[in-house]
């Protein structure tokens, strides 16, 4: 059985669910703090004691592993804009907490695991929920994509290469990939990254691929960058084969690339898929440039393949940019004030629309499936990139103060479910 990630799989039904709970909750009078010890465990006498922050509509961390019998003390420090609290199913509960404030929780001694979560409406859903576990280590287990312990993703925009034919080796790797805090899945890639890599080139320029299939079954791919008869180039390819995939890159644009073995959405909604970038040829020079590509992950049982079933039914665990839920939420993108930024940004699928946003930012310039929508000198601006599966381009803005302007899609369950980042813009020097 696969398993949800977070709040990504609500659905309305839960999310009211979880809204006339938490509002129960909070109108309920508070029970002790302290807990009685577990009836089937010896209290050992020792307390354990574990600081905890809620930010970012998680708890960080989200894991705490305590020696059995040992009484648990959590602090609670609210880091967010809004409040939280803290509620175990052992009955154990902080009252409300306010922003950046802290409060103490006797957790009780702990004999088994204890689930715990926000009980604000619909913060649970959304994903603020803890766990207990008993084991021989002690403290807190901070989760693979917290704090900035996800896999790294540069997300800079590869240069434009000078010379004007590109020879490209790509291989088919199937690894099992961390794709969220403790999941992992067995993903077919490119290179053996989820998306593959950045591919860049002019108009004009020559792209010579050759694709070996170092996977287990047939693999292909198809490249939306280059204009020609598919039957040869795009065709599948067994295990250890290899073919050079040819073409001109006659227009400019964000391009996606993905896999073209059949069923298509199993191929590309489990990884098989990337960005090639064509430069317009009046593409101006920018302070920062940025290459975001959104997609979606489909979870299947852990450590195995995503679940084809999710994707046929548009059911996804997670939204994300290059990858990984929250991404870069806890490892910004940097600029400085009155930097202009460029941001390109491809929509692979294979199901779900995007609407990027700049939370704070007025793009003055948006480039969109192969054609200049809005410039500079324009008297408008534009407050989301609109693309649909398989489409592309790219938003400029100069960010004019310093701070933190999160991006998101704009779709906002998607952003709760994952597509969402952050731009952290120090002071002009």
């Amino acid at each position: 059985m696969s398993r949800p990630l977070g709040g990504a799989a609500a659905g309305v039904a839960l999310v009211l669910l979880a809204v006339l709970a938490g509002t129960v909750a909070q109108r309920a009078t508070d029970p002790p703090t302290t807990v009685a010890a577990a009836a089937d465990v010896v209290p050992t006498g020792h307390t354990t004691t574990v600081a905890v922050t809620a930010k970012d509509m998680r708890y960080h961390p989200d894991t705490i592993t305590v020696p059995p019998g040992d009484r648990l003390i959590i602090e609670l420090t609210n880091g967010d804009e809004r409040r939280h609290d803290l509620v175990l199913a052992n009955g154990a509960r902080t009252g409300t907490v306010e922003r950046h404030a802290t409060a103490r929780l006797d957790a009780g001694v702990i004999g088994a695991t204890v689930e715990g979560w926000c009980s604000l409406p619909a913060h649970r859903q959304a994903g603020m929920t803890l766990t207990i576990v008993t084991g021989t280590g002690t403290g807190a287990h901070m989760a693979a994509g917290e704090h900035g312990t996800e896999p790294v993703r540069d997300a800079t925009a590869p240069p434009t290469p000078a010379e004007r034919t590109h020879r490209v080796d790509l291989h088919v790797k199937e690894v099992q990939i961390e794709v969220a805090p403790g999941v992992r899945q067995l993903m077919w890639t490119y290179d053996g990254t989820v998306p593959g890599p950045v591919l860049r080139g002019r108009v004009g320029d020559v792209f010579e691929v050759t694709l070996t299939n170092d996977g287990t079954m047939d693999h292909g791919v198809d490249f939306h960058a280059g204009a020609l008869a598919p039957d040869r180039p795009m065709r599948p390819i067994d295990p250890g084969e290899s073919l050079t995939y040819r073409f001109n890159a006659t227009k400019a644009g964000i391009w996606m690339y993905h896999c073209s073995t059949m069923p298509m959405l199993h191929h590309i909604g489990n990884g098989m898929y990337g960005a090639v970038i064509i430069d317009p040829p009046d593409l101006a020079k920018v302070d920062h440039e940025y290459v975001l590509v959104q997609s979606e992950l489909y979870a299947g049982p852990d450590g195995e393949v995503g679940d084809l079933a999710k994707m046929q039914a548009e059911q996804p665990d997670a939204v994300v940019f290059n990858g990984y839920p929250d991404r870069y939420a806890h490892r910004p993108l940097t600029a400085t004030a009155g930097d202009r930024v460029r941001i390109w940004v491809l929509d692979a699928g294979p199901n779900r629309s995007s609407s990027f946003h700049v939370v704070g930012a007025q793009f003055d310039t948006v480039y969109l499936e192969g054609r200049r929508v809005l410039g500079p000198d324009d008297p408008g601006g534009a407050q989301v990139l609109q693309l649909g599966p398989a489409s592309g381009g790219y938003v400029e803005a100069v960010l004019p103060e310093s701070g933190h302007y999160p991006f998101v899609s704009h779709s906002m369950v998607d952003a709760e479910r994952g597509a969402r980042g952050v731009i952290e813009v120090g002071p002009a020097s």
